[in-house]
């Protein structure tokens, strides 16, 4: 439970505290979870952070997209669970960038832009410098959360804190 809410500590106060335009932990916070805490953890966890953040920040027409890519991140770090290797974080970690990306624009090109071929370019282009930045800190953000928390339990493995770690 410690592990739960520091990710949703740290979620919470990125989301409030400055910074650059979709660099958040988000994404990352949801994979991560999806591969090591319990199923339930890893489904509710980015979700409370999404809705509680979205109640303080503001609610916005595209929520269903952005709740619903953040819920698909996390089912795809159950994927990555499966078999836990460097290539498969990482390729996690860019996929639900990508997949980030593609839904929550889906759901501006319906809200905001005009329905039409032109509109639907318009809104992925416009939104091309967010994804690179989405991206990069899904990264950095995913690379920091797997690095230190597998970088603690090799190094606690035989401290009794290791079940606290490995929620055993």
């Amino acid at each position: 439970m410690v592990l739960v809410l520091g990710l949703l500590s740290i979620g919470l106060l990125s989301r409030f505290l400055p910074h650059a335009p979709n660099f958040s932990p988000v994404l990352a916070i949801a994979l991560f979870g999806g591969v090591y805490l319990r199923r339930s953890q890893a489904l509710w966890l980015p979700l409370v952070l999404m809705i509680v953040s979205d109640l303080v920040i503001g609610l916005h027409a595209t929520i269903a997209f952005t709740w619903g890519s953040v819920l698909l991140t996390s089912l795809l770090g159950l994927w990555v669970r499966q078999n836990p290797t460097a290539i498969r974080m990482v390729w996690g970690a860019v996929t639900s960038a990508v997949l980030f990306f593609v839904i929550t624009n889906f759901g501006s090109w319906l809200a905001f832009y005009p329905q039409t071929q032109e509109g639907f370019i318009s809104c992925y282009t416009l939104a091309i410098p967010f994804f690179r930045m989405n991206l990069l800190s899904t990264l950095c953000f995913s690379g920091a959360l797997f690095g230190t928390y597998e970088f603690m339990v090799r190094r606690m493995k035989d401290s009794r804190l290791a079940p606290v770690l490995l929620n055993k």
